[in-house]
């Protein structure tokens, strides 16, 4: 079993640091420039250093870490890890916020020229009426911020909760753990393919079909990894804890992604389509289809979560 760990160990550490080279690579790029002359050239900034670069430091840290962190707080390894990782992550995104970034002798903080990036191109910021560049306006930061909690928690519950099941030898939550891995590593490859593709949108506030599905895609499985988080602390409690908990929270992260896209983009919403399932409702932005995606998260949260406790809820019935 000594072995067993060991193996996962250097396995899950060489993993978080393969996953986290462009975000590292993107550290020495900007922090080079800015100890040179003070401030980032825009030809010089790689895109989404914040917040995958911060992500990536904290979980580098807190993985390396693992078997002291267990060693130290045993039971309380995983609030212990969490909230390392937490903090790591906020003291180096916050330190990355305040690097300035020069277009055109303009100088922004980089969470500005962030802001920008994120939204997309200045075809789609001028299609919703923005200016390229918003400035002042922490608000959009909500955005990555639950992005990044919600990877780090999930990859957390996973290093700790395989180092827990290999050190002390209990095999119980093994399959919430797995379901979590799924789920996370399907939701951080989705990160990577929106940081490379923008999950193709067009310059405009209609987006094609293939845009609109992996936009969807997207918001599901975020909505439905926070759910499996909460089912897996709460498995093989009753179900009310186990799955109807994990559903609401899956329900709720995925609005909060929308609030999220409604503060990105100004009280506007991309839109996936015409016709009824797309339009939006009265005078509010979301559409049928939204209220569609964030049901679909919910419902597939509460699949999951109850097929992973369907064992216990059994025998529990029964007694």
């Amino acid at each position: 079993m000594k072995n067993q760990y060991q193996r996962f160990y250097i396995l899950s550490v060489a993993i978080i640091l393969i996953v986290s080279v462009y975000p590292i690579f993107m550290v020495f790029k900007v922090l080079a420039s800015y100890l040179n002359q003070g401030f980032v050239t825009s030809d010089n900034y790689p895109k989404y250093v914040i917040p995958y670069a911060p992500i990536g430091i904290a979980l580098i840290l807190v993985v390396c870490l693992m078997p002291v962190i267990y060693k130290l707080f045993k039971r309380w390894s995983l609030l212990a890890s969490s909230i390392l990782g937490a903090v790591v992550f906020f003291i180096c995104e916050i330190g990355f916020e305040r690097i300035s970034v020069v277009e055109s002798q303009a100088k922004l903080p980089l969470e500005s020229w962030q802001l920008s990036l994120c939204i997309a191109t200045p075809e789609v910021l001028r299609a919703i009426g923005n200016p390229i560049y918003a400035q002042n306006n922490p608000a959009y930061k909500v955005h990555f911020y639950l992005i990044s909690i919600i990877i780090i928690l999930a990859v957390v519950n996973v290093v700790c909760g395989f180092t827990k099941m290999f050190r002390e030898k209990d095999f119980s939550k093994k399959i919430p753990l797995v379901a979590q891995l799924i789920s996370v590593v399907i939701f951080i490859g989705l990160c990577i393919l929106a940081c490379f593709t923008a999950f193709y949108r067009n310059g405009t506030i209609n987006i094609s079909a293939l845009s609109a599905t992996l936009m969807c895609i997207f918001f599901i499985v975020f909505g439905v990894t926070f759910g499996v988080y909460i089912g897996s602390i709460f498995f093989g409690k009753k179900k009310i804890l186990s799955v109807v908990v994990p559903m609401i929270a899956s329900i709720a992260t995925t609005v909060a992604m929308y609030i999220g896209e409604l503060i990105l983009m100004d009280g506007k919403l991309y839109r996936f389509g015409s016709g009824f399932l797309f339009e939006p409702i009265g005078s509010i932005s979301f559409a049928v289809i939204d209220f569609i995606v964030i049901f679909v998260s919910g419902a597939t949260t509460y699949f999951i979560t109850l097929l992973i406790n369907h064992k216990r809820i059994y025998t529990n019935f029964i007694e």
